[in-house]
């Protein structure tokens, strides 16, 4: 019997001390790669804003007239997992800035905003399609679903502010790749146009869907122009 109660004690303690280990990783997992990734991803924002200052590393977009005239292969090609624009959207907070990554893998994911290899640059007639998580590692597309039609999405870069404004949402299974076609949701169809597209698990905590933001872009601006303040005004009753 004594053996029996001690079997019971031990492995009651094992239990108690495997339940402690999975609630310390989860506070792991939901708080502190948040708390670091935060941390990263604003010093990179920041070392690419010092960056944009000093010389052009990425060409200008043309006008949105012209440019189906503009051969995509004259933009410089971003080295993978490398940091290369901003992404800044009022609807997320004035304060609101994450870095786009070249690639959209686990390791450039947790460093902020990933770039699907080979869809269109910012600006550019075609697909600038992404994703960012919606939990854990700094969660840039959290609020993925609070967007709405109309709300701006700014792309910073070394030589231009890109503007998007959203057109609508889907959710669709992660096997729905069409949604980073060239023309968003209708492969094989030559783009006309550029879009924006941003991609995130859903529901939170789950990747059983994906949840698809398409933006269209409403102009180019050269840096040495300025952004116009009313591109990065915060909606009403979003944050501050």
């Amino acid at each position: 019997m004594k053996s029996l109660r001690k079997v019971v004690a031990t492995l009651g303690e094992g239990l108690i001390t495997l339940g402690l280990l999975v609630l310390l990783f989860v506070a792991w997992q939901l708080w502190w790669t948040d708390v670091t990734a935060n941390s990263e991803q604003a010093v990179t924002v920041q070392t690419l804003e010092r960056g944009f200052v000093h010389g052009d590393a990425y060409p200008t977009p043309a006008p949105l007239a012209t440019l189906k005239k503009v051969p995509l292969a004259t933009l410089k090609k971003v080295p993978f997992g490398e940091a290369f624009a901003i992404v800044r959207i009022p609807r997320f907070g004035a304060s609101y800035a994450r870095p786009v990554l070249q690639g959209t893998d686990h390791p450039t994911l947790g460093k902020g905003v990933g770039h699907y290899v080979g869809t269109a640059m910012p600006g550019v007639v075609g697909n600038f399609a992404t994703a960012g998580h919606r939990t854990t590692y700094g969660k840039p597309y959290a609020d993925i679903d609070k967007l709405r039609t109309g709300d701006f999405i700014v792309i910073e870069t070394k030589v231009s502010y890109v503007v998007y404004a959203v057109v609508r949402h889907v959710i669709v299974t992660p096997d729905h790749i069409e949604v980073v076609a060239p023309v968003p949701q209708r492969p094989g169809v030559a783009p006309t146009q550029a879009w924006m597209t941003m991609t995130a698990c859903h529901p939170k905590f789950s990747a059983q869907q994906r949840y698809v933001v398409f933006s269209k872009l409403v102009k180019v601006i050269p840096r040495a122009d300025g952004l116009p303040a009313s591109f990065m005004a915060v909606p009403k009753g979003a944050a501050a």
